[in-house]
């Protein structure tokens, strides 16, 4: 057992290492000594006691290897005294109790390493400290922590999650999501980990799928995963809420996945193939089933059960083939079901007619034929709110009386708008109303079920809500969009690219609340209804490409909200209203109907359209009457008459005229003076004579 002298009078010695001896103490340098020692290494020792305050106040020392020694606690820096430190290694010693607060203000220090030792807990830092610390190791000790939530997402965090972040037993909820995360790194000795929830979405994750994690809630979309979904992923998962949305996983979705018995599913925008599994269509469990955007073919499974829970149902934008499954009309709480973009050919679901819950349908870009009326069906959809069956081949009338049906785009209520979705919650055994309250833009702090709530009443306790958003793409103002949060309040019908025909039912107009009507490209016929001044609300109008006559209704002057409109490629007639909306729109919006006229296709000083055959081309034209231009006409004629007829019938009149003008000419061109000069002396003296 030998003691450390340390010669610290050595000024010019810059490193030293004793390891591997059998020191057992270090002894305080002398009084006022100086030294320049940057790097120390004393590990493989046998000392023991206290980590003298002393060392802290060695200004040129910055690396300090204490570890595998024996040493049971830290002294506290002497009062005032600055410190270099920035490594101190103490792994592997007989460290206890709590890791001091005071260690985290050494403002140099940026790699710590107390793992090996028997440390109990953590010490709350000092106020207003501060610290540099990037590398930070407590691996083995015996901390006991109560921490039940981490977040640590919306940073930078880059590389690796590091297993030791698993040594908390009573962690619940951790949210690493919107960093720049890698790879994970799976708990030691590969067990397996349950939280309630975990969120690690938008990330940079890659590789396989972490069958090692469990959670109620599980969320990683919007990451690299290119691998196959794991065949046996289901006998791992069996949470609430799974998300792998926006990766790139491939391959069939396995039958396993129906054993997660959770809520919502969520594995859109991935390169998934193969027919959907028939065991899925068939839980009762699920309220949200979205596969939309992958490469699915095969046909949707005609099996859902009674008693069947199912809110939504997106399986848009695949390869699926053959017919609509009538057995759907047995999730008697459907909300949205959106099939869009794949190749279904069939008639159109009238037996959904009968689902009151229905707000979303969407069957744009398929196969669907005939006609959209459904004269057998008593049934009405109170809460339609959007219809999209654009880019089929629907023919025929287009049904009046059932648009009156739907409530949600006659009634005029100014109701709160509140996001379609689903919304819900699992128990996780603490409360995380407070988080709520000092941050209301949490996920956890808001419900989309298509009702109000008030967030700080809503958020239960022992409860962490959880949510899904639905989404469709459709075309709002000639653009194609992706709507990610649907309001309630939000309304939508587009008809367009069919084969629909006859006129365009009056009853359209009462759709007071409509906010986009899209009726492009099909074979309407007649005029435009005059009650679509009635929708008020009206943002998007779109009835391009039919063969639509007559004039464009003056009522149009009261769709103070319409921001998008085009009725080009029709047989319109007649001026367009001249509002200050209309001013707005481009030309494009009105060409392609050759008989309108006026701003913005022609200037407001032509005359009115062509007569053919001695009559307007508009039976109704015989009513417009341009003040502007006839004014102008009546003033030109009456002032020329007043002019000619002074100089037919009055002599003075034309003797002043003719010499006004002679010298007028006379003197922007002088040879005429010269030249008819003694002419017009002789004829004014014959004049006199």
């Amino acid at each position: 057992m030998y003691m450390v002298i340390l010669h610290l009078s050595l000024k010019t010695l810059n490193s030293l290492d004793l390891s591997g001896n059998s020191f057992a103490s270090l002894e305080a340098p002398l009084p006022n000594s100086t030294s320049a020692l940057s790097s120390l290494d004393l590990h493989s020792n046998k000392l023991q006691g206290e980590v003298p305050n002393w060392i802290f106040s060695l200004k040129s020392l910055n690396s300090l290897d204490l570890s595998g020694n024996s040493l049971a606690s830290l002294e506290a820096p002497l009062p005032n005294s600055t410190s270099a430190l920035s490594s101190l290694d103490l792994h592997s010693n007989k460290l206890q109790g709590e890791v001091p607060n005071w260690i985290f203000s050494l403002k140099s220090l940026n790699s710590l390493d107390l793992s090996g030792n028997s440390l109990a807990s953590l010490e709350a830092p000092l106020p207003n400290s501060t610290s540099a610390l990037s590398s930070l190791n407590f691996h083995s000790n015996k901390l006991q922590s109560h921490l039940t939530y981490l977040d640590l997402s919306g940073n930078q965090i880059q590389g690796q999650i590091p297993n030791w972040i698993w040594i908390f037993d009573s962690l619940q909820e951790l949210n690493l999501s919107c960093n720049s995360l890698e790879s994970l790194e799976a708990p030691l000795l590969n067990s397996s980990y349950v939280l309630s929830s975990i969120d690690l979405h938008s990330n940079q994750l890659q590789g396989h799928f972490p069958l090692f994690l469990s959670s109620s809630y599980l969320d990683y979309s919007r990451n690299n995963f290119s691998s196959s979904i794991p065949t046996d992923i289901g006998d791992f998962i069996s949470g609430s809420y799974l998300s792998l949305s926006s990766n790139n996983f491939h391959g069939a979705i396995p039958k396993s996945i129906c054993n997660t018995r959770g809520n919502v599913l969520d594995l859109s925008n991935n390169s998934l193939s193969g027919n959907i599994p028939q065991c899925l269509t068939q839980s009762l469990s699920h309220v949200v089933i979205d596969l939309r955007r992958n490469n699915l073919s095969g046909t949707i499974p005609d099996n859902f059960l009674k008693g069947c829970n199912l809110q939504t149902l997106d399986l848009s934008n695949n390869q699926i083939q053959g017919k609509f499954p009538k057995s759907l009309v047995n999730c008697s709480k459907l909300e949205v079901s959106n099939i869009g973009n794949n190749n279904i050919a069939d008639t159109f679901p009238c037996f959904l007619m009968s689902l009151t819950t229905l707000r979303v349908l969407v069957l744009r870009t398929n196969k669907f034929y005939g006609s959209i009326g459904c004269p057998k069906t008593n049934g009405t959809w109170p809460v339609l709110q959007i219809i999209d069956l654009a880019h089929n081949n629907f023919s025929g009338d287009m049904p009046g009386r059932l648009s009156l049906t739907w409530q949600a785009m006659v009634s005029n209520k100014d109701d709160s708008p509140t996001n379609l979705g689903f919304s819900s919650g699992f128990s996780s055994g603490f409360s995380s109303n407070h988080r709520c309250k000092n941050n209301p833009t949490l996920r956890e702090c808001y419900s989309y079920g298509g009702e109000t709530y008030n967030r700080e009443t809503y958020i239960r306790e022992t409860y962490i809500d959880f949510y899904y958003r639905d989404t469709i793409t459709t075309i709002i103002k000639g653009l194609e969009l992706d709507v990610v949060k649907i309001l309630t309040i939000f309304t939508l019908i587009d008809y367009s690219s069919n084969k629909f025909n006859g006129s365009i039912p009056e009853e359209i107009g009462e759709l007071k609340s409509l906010h986009v009507l899209n009726l492009s490209g099909n074979a309407f016929t007649g005029k435009i209804p005059s009650s679509f001044g009635k929708m008020r609300q009206l943002e998007s109008l779109d009835l391009s490409k039919n063969h639509l006559s007559g004039q464009i209704p003056p009522e149009f002057a009261n769709l103070n909200f319409l921001s998008h409109l085009n009725v080009s490629y029709n047989q319109l007639t007649g001026r367009i209203p001249t509002n200050t909306q209309f001013s707005t729109f481009p030309s494009t919006s009105f060409e392609g109907n050759k008989g309108l006229w006026g701003p913005p296709l022609t200037s407001d000083v032509v005359l009115p359209p062509p007569i053919l055959n001695g009559s307007s081309s508009d039976p109704n034209s015989g009513d417009e009457i341009d003040w502007d231009v006839i004014c102008v006409e009546i003033g030109f004629t009456c002032g020329f008459g007043i002019v000619i007829g002074s100089l037919l019938f009055c002599k003075r009149w034309r003797k002043w005229y003719y010499r006004a003008m002679c010298s007028f000419l006379f003197k922007i061109f002088p040879q005429l003076e010269q030249r008819f000069g003694n002419h017009r002396r002789h004829v004014y003296v014959n004049t006199r004579r």
